[in-house]
C-alpha cells in the first residue's frame, strides 16, 4: 500500500477512462485496511480507487509501478479477487496513505463482481502500456498529504459520483443472494447441459414430442437451458452487460417467439428466461434495459408498449396488419368474442389478445360492446358494408 499517492481522480489530458467498477476493497497484502468499500477505476495510466461513503478521499497507483496480476477465485463468505504485484516504491513517490509496507503486492476484492471483465481489461492495458506511449502533457499540482482528501472532484469525477449515487440506490444485484454458492451454480451448469441432452435423444428417438400440454412444456424447459448465462461477474456492470444480455435474449427467444406467433408479454419473456438461467436469475430492470437495447443492436427482436402500458416482446418481422386482419377475421365468423374467447380460439394469453382485439379496435376495424356481462367485441359493419 505504500506504492500509493493521493489523488484527485481527475484524468489528465491525454489519459482515458478504461473501466470502472463499485464495490471494491483494499488490502495491503493479507490484511484489511482501511478503505474498505469504493470505485475502482482503470485508466490507460493508473489505477484509482475512491471511496464511495467519502468522495474526497481519493488514492491511485500509477499503472507502471505494475508487475504483474493474477486471479484469485471467490471461496465460501469470501469475495473474488484480482492480486497486484507491484515494483517497490520509488525513492520520488509522492505522499500517500501509508509510508511503509513489509508486502510487495496489494489485492483487489470484488465485492460485487465484475472482476473477470475488470482483469481482461486491466491484463489488456498491462500488455499494451499506453501509458508510455501517451505521456501526460499536463500534470495538476495539489497539496498532497492526509488532508489532500479536502480537494473536491469535478468534471467526470463529479459526475461518475452522481452516476454513483443513483445507481446505489436503483440497482441492486440479485446475485449477491448467491454468493456463497458458487459451487452449486457449477452444478446447475452442469445439469442444464445434461437436460439438452436429454431433450435432444428423445427428439431423436420420437421425432416430436406428443401434443400433450404438460410433456410439451418439460420437454421445452429441458431445451431452453443456458450453459453460460450473461451475468454480472463475467461482463461488469452498466451498459456493456445489458448489450451482452439482449445478444443473449435474442439468441434463445426467437423459437418461442416463433412458436407463440411472434409476440410475448414481457411477464412471460421474464419467467421463461429466468427458468432457464437456473441460479443466475434477472431482475425485472435488467430486463427491461437490455430489451430497449434489442432495436439499436439490431437483433431480431424489439420491445413494443401498447398504450394500455402492456410491454411485449415481438420479432421485427411481425406484422401488425396482418396480425389485425386475422382478428377481424375470427370475430367475424363468430359474431362477436371476448377477450377470454378469443384467446383459447388462437391460443395466446388472455393479455395479449385482448390487447390485439383493442388494437383493431383503434384501427377501426372492430367495435366494442360494454356491459355488465363483460368487454364483447363485434365487426364494424360501418367499415365492412357499404
Amino acid at each position: 500500500m505504500d506504492r500509493f499517492a493521493w489523488a484527485s481522480g481527475l484524468l489528465e489530458m491525454n489519459e482515458t477512462l478504461v473501466i470502472q467498477q463499485r464495490g471494491v476493497r483494499l488490502y495491503d497484502g493479507e490484511e484489511k485496511v482501511k478503505f474498505d468499500t469504493g470505485v475502482l477505476l482503470l485508466s490507460t495510466h493508473q489505477l484509482i480507487w475512491r471511496d464511495l461513503k467519502n468522495h474526497e478521499c481519493c488514492i491511485a497507483i500509477p499503472l507502471s509501478q505494475i508487475v504483474f496480476i493474477e486471479e484469485q477465485a471467490a471461496g465460501i463468505g469470501k469475495s473474488a479477487k484480482i492480486v497486484v504485484h507491484l515494483h517497490p516504491a520509488p525513492s520520488n513517490k509522492e505522499p500517500g496513505p501509508f509510508q511503509s509496507s513489509k508486502y510487495s503486492y496489494i489485492k483487489l476484492s470484488f465485492k460485487e463482481h465484475g472482476q473477470i471483465e475488470f482483469y481482461r481489461r486491466l491484463s489488456e492495458e498491462m500488455t499494451q502500456r499506453r501509458w508510455e506511449n501517451m505521456p501526460v502533457s499536463q500534470t495538476i499540482q495539489i497539496n498532497r498529504g492526509p488532508q489532500a482528501g479536502r480537494i473536491r472532484a469535478v468534471g467526470i469525477v463529479g459526475i461518475e459520483r452522481k452516476l454513483e449515487e443513483k445507481r446505489k440506490e436503483t440497482d441492486k444485484n440479485i446475485s449477491e443472494a448467491f454468493e456463497d454458492l458458487s459451487k452449486l451454480m457449477e452444478k446447475a451448469k452442469e445439469m442444464v447441459e445434461l437436460s439438452k441432452s436429454i431433450a435432444n435423444k428423445i427428439k431423436e428417438k420420437q421425432g416430436d414430442i406428443t401434443e400433450d400440454e404438460t410433456i410439451r412444456f418439460k420437454s421445452y424447459l429441458l431445451s431452453m437451458g443456458i450453459a453460460n448465462p450473461v451475468t454480472r461477474e463475467t461482463h461488469g456492470s452498466g451498459t456493456h452487460y445489458h448489450m451482452q444480455l439482449a445478444k443473449q435474449l435474442a439468441g434463445i427467444l426467437q423459437s418461442p417467439l416463433e412458436e407463440r406467433g411472434g409476440i410475448m408479454s414481457l411477464t412471460e419473456v421474464y419467467c421463461l428466461v429466468n427458468r432457464a438461467r437456473g441460479l443466475e436469475l434477472l431482475s425485472p430492470e435488467d430486463l427491461v434495459n437490455a430489451c430497449k437495447m434489442l432495436v439499436a443492436l439490431k437483433l431480431p427482436l424489439r420491445l413494443r408498449l401498447f398504450d394500455s402500458g402492456v410491454m411485449v416482446i415481438e420479432l421485427q418481422s411481425h406484422n401488425e396488419e396482418e396480425m389485425v386482419a386475422s382478428a377481424l377475421e375470427t370475430v367475424s365468423e363468430k359474431g362477436s368474442l371476448t377477450a377470454e374467447e378469443f384467446a383459447k380460439l388462437v391460443g395466446m394469453s388472455v393479455l395479449l389478445a385482448k390487447e390485439r382485439l383493442l388494437l383493431a379496435e383503434k384501427m377501426g376495424h372492430l367495435c366494442r360492446d360494454d356491459s355488465v356481462e363483460g368487454l364483447r367485441f363485434y365487426p364494424n359493419l360501418f367499415m365492412t358494408q357499404s
